[in-house]
């Protein structure tokens, strides 16, 4: 019987696979980089604190509205609010749209799966028929093409799905903020493991969708779905968003001749792990978007610290993005730890090497991200 032995790894980022079996995160750990991903997380959560309030709104009141046009204003139209969003002096809620539309093309979890279901078709089809009834036009169009408004309901579902995410997501950054003033999380594996504890306590949390028209309740992701945060929010979410994500007009050409984007879905690499800071200061990128957001909530430690550095305010969206990558490479450390096959300090010597196994193919999907780069 020949017994298995544990050789290094040959992979090209075999350091962090390391580092993770130590124990440690994808960011090196120090002083600097703890109170940069804190107070950017914790801009971050004020940030996510807005998206989702907006998304839970447009989900729950522009049900099937084809024409949305105050969807941004959470029921709140005035003449002073309407002035501030033509000036931009604004929540950026169009980024929040981005980041729901590249979950919902690019799918995985139960969410996704439960949209394809006879179920869902019934639900959807009774809250049709209570939203129009009586409107012939719409009912008839409904008939003629009838994948149309299902089409929109499953958006609709995306947008609280997500919304539900991220209400989750924002009060566990704001939380991380104050364990870090108040002087208990001192390292960035104190940063992993907090979010990595978070995001367990929170893994079975239901996400269910209900919409009210009229004087009744319509079920469009019922309870019995049993979809929850972890495995049909968070982890799609990391996927889509963190990975993926989608190609942006104006960097890239969508002449299929170029072949500037992957054929292969799977293979996009357009994800927060990859966007370079350079481009991500240009208008007109989502990403942009958030930067935009997320400098109006720095805390003040932060805000100083880049004051410090050589182009102070003239980069600062371009600091703003590497700091954020920092935090999400801790976020997608967390998550690595989570799904790990299993722990990854443990000594046994089979699951030692399945560990391993799993590490490398999470390391062959950072070869091209700024992993790198955030740690030098």
């Amino acid at each position: 019987m020949v017994t298995a032995t544990f050789q290094p790894s040959k992979h090209p980022l075999a350091e962090y696979i390391y580092r993770l079996e130590r124990g440690e995160a994808l960011l090196k750990d120090s002083p600097e980089n703890v109170m940069e991903v804190v107070g950017i997380l914790k801009s971050y959560g004020v940030v996510l604190d807005a998206y989702s309030n907006n998304l839970n709104y447009i989900a729950e009141h522009q049900f099937l509205e084809l024409f949305p046009f105050f969807k941004y204003f959470n029921g709140e139209v005035t003449f002073n609010k309407l002035a501030q969003y033509l000036c931009h002096d604004r929540i950026n809620f169009e980024y929040a749209e981005y980041c729901m539309k590249a979950m919902f093309w690019h799918g995985g979890g139960g969410l996704d799966s439960f949209l394809d279901t006879s179920e869902f078709t019934q639900l959807a089809q009774k809250a049709i028929e209570a939203k129009l009834k009586g409107n012939f036009v719409i009912l008839t169009l409904h008939k003629i093409f009838p994948d149309f408004l299902f089409e929109q309901i499953r958006q609709m579902a995306y947008y609280s799905g997500l919304g539900q995410f991220w209400r989750i997501m924002a009060d566990m950054f704001l939380s991380l903020s104050d364990l870090y003033d108040q002087g208990k999380i001192k390292t960035i594996p104190d940063v992993v493991q907090y979010i990595l504890d978070a995001l367990v306590a929170d893994a079975n949390t239901p996400i269910t969708y209900q919409v009210k028209i009229k004087d009744q309740v319509y079920d469009i992701l019922p309870k019995s779905a049993n979809l929850t945060f972890l495995m049909d929010t968070a982890v799609p979410y990391v996927e889509a968003v963190f990975f993926r994500g989608t190609p942006f007009p104006g960097t890239i050409s969508y002449n299929a001749q170029a072949y500037q984007i992957p054929f292969d879905q799977g293979s996009f690499a357009f994800g927060a792990l990859y966007a370079d800071p350079l481009p991500i200061g240009s208008a007109g990128i989502p990403p942009t978007l958030l930067m935009q957001d997320m400098r109006h909530f720095l805390p003040d430690y932060l805000h100083d610290f880049y004051q410090q550095t050589l182009r102070k305010e003239d980069d600062l969206r371009v600091q703003i993005c590497t700091t954020f990558q920092k935090s999400m490479f801790c976020v997608t450390t967390a998550a690595i730890k989570g799904l790990a096959p299993f722990p990854l300090d443990t000594i046994n010597m089979e699951e030692k090497l399945a560990n391993r196994k799993y590490l490398e193919k999470w390391m062959n999907r950072f070869l091209s991200s700024r992993i790198l780069d955030v740690n030098h």
